[in-house]
């Protein structure tokens, strides 16, 4: 068994990925909502090809929106978790956040944070990026 119990899939696309990536998500969403967050959406896509995804859509106390990525990885090597949050994957996640912001007259306070669960265990990292 891996991290917290849940086995770290091999890079690929197949269902156990997605079962071991819906399973490090719940494991950061309740760290998320004991330090007081409260869930808006999981997994929001933009429609079409080309776009991005944003795996948890938070919300703290005071107003800020919170768009979360997860990211788990069985061993430490190439930085962890943290480390694979490359420029390209986050143009993504800006991307769909203005999406799901455009909806909005008036857009809160946002920031970017990753979860990375690792052999170091499970790390939150605030404010990780910008939207710049």
């Amino acid at each position: 068994m891996g991290i917290f119990g849940v086995k770290a899939a091999p890079a690929g696309g197949n269902r156990n990925n997605k079962h071991a990536g819906d399973a490090f998500e719940d494991i950061a969403l309740r760290h998320l909502q004991h330090a007081g967050l409260r869930l808006e959406t999981r997994n929001y896509r933009t429609p079409g090809r080309g776009g991005g995804e944003i795996d948890l859509v938070m919300r703290e106390p005071d107003g800020t929106l919170v768009f979360v990525e997860v990211r788990a990885r069985s061993g430490l090597t190439h930085g962890g978790a943290a480390a694979s949050v490359g420029a390209g994957k986050q143009r993504r996640i800006v991307f769909a956040a203005r999406h799901y912001l455009s909806r909005s007259r008036s857009p809160p306070p946002c920031r970017f944070d990753v979860v990375a669960i690792d052999g170091h265990g499970l790390t939150w990292l605030r404010a990780a990026f910008d939207a710049a």
